[in-house]
């Protein structure tokens, strides 16, 4: 167990129960930045801390709460990972021919930041709409239907899921923020609980696979993986009981903008 690895993840399990903001987005930049880990290793580990700590919420979410939808998580999965899987594949061979991937995850990383940060600022406006639409559809028995008809519906979900899985393999950013955002433009008459419910779910197998991936790659810490869930879990939980007492309206915006400046570092170095 190394210290500073544990408090490091303390401080974003805290911000992630505090805000929702997803971990990779903020766990990712912090291990490249602060302790010069190779964003490849950054990204293989953070993908299985992922796939770790989001089971135990999908347990909630199924066990407690039924708002996994299921059916949608099927078609998200049917596209994140066939190319999650073609993602590792591409930097399989691009590692066993000498090519340097380095410079692909890092603008990668980069631009799955900026979206990020950019979901976070229309996060909260879709929610608080959806939660409109829910008061007003109570009544009907459309709780989960799309914005398209049934045929598009299914290959816009299988589409977001492909989007996904390139993009959370090759930066761990992404099945979080930029997943729910996708599912609230998808799915407006779905109620919220469920949004969050079936992302989560969609999200452990995704990160599960791509994780596994960069394992057999060799970018994975375990050292690492072991020091950060001994210091994010306590902090997501306390972070949860804070929630209520922090103003989102000043600390959602203050994180953006910070996962934008990274982002642009990122992009542009």
């Amino acid at each position: 167990m190394n210290l500073m690895y544990t408090l490091s993840g303390f401080v974003v399990g805290l911000l992630v129960g505090v805000t929702g903001v997803g971990g990779g987005s903020l766990m990712t930049p912090l291990l490249v930045f602060l302790f010069g880990f190779k964003p490849a290793v950054a990204v293989g580990t953070d993908l299985l801390y992922a796939a770790i700590t989001k089971t135990a919420g999908v347990f909630v979410h199924h066990g407690k709460h039924k708002s996994v939808d299921w059916r949608i998580v099927g078609w998200l999965a049917l596209g994140s990972l066939p190319f999650a899987g073609m993602t590792l594949y591409v930097l399989k061979n691009l590692m066993a021919v000498g090519k340097e991937t380095t410079g692909m995850i890092t603008f990668t990383l980069g631009v799955a930041l900026l979206l990020t940060a950019c979901a976070l600022l229309v996060r909260s406006w879709m929610l608080r709409h959806s939660a409109k639409e829910e008061i007003d559809d109570e009544h009907s028995n459309q709780d989960n239907s799309g914005r398209f008809s049934p045929s598009w519906e299914r290959f816009a979900t299988v589409l977001t899921g492909a989007i996904l899985g390139v993009l959370v393999t090759l930066s761990s950013v992404g099945a979080g923020a930029l997943g729910t955002v996708a599912l609230l433009f998808l799915y407006p008459r779905m109620t919220t609980l469920k949004i969050v419910g079936t992302d989560l779910a969609h999200a452990i197998p995704l990160t599960a696979v791509a994780g596994l991936g960069h394992l057999s790659l060799g970018n994975f810490d375990l050292q690492l993986l072991l020091s950060l869930l001994a210091g994010s879990l306590p902090g997501i939980w306390l972070g949860s009981h804070l929630s209520a007492k922090i103003p989102e309206q000043f600390l959602r915006p203050a994180l953006a903008t910070l996962l934008l400046v990274i982002g642009l570092k990122f992009v542009l170095q």
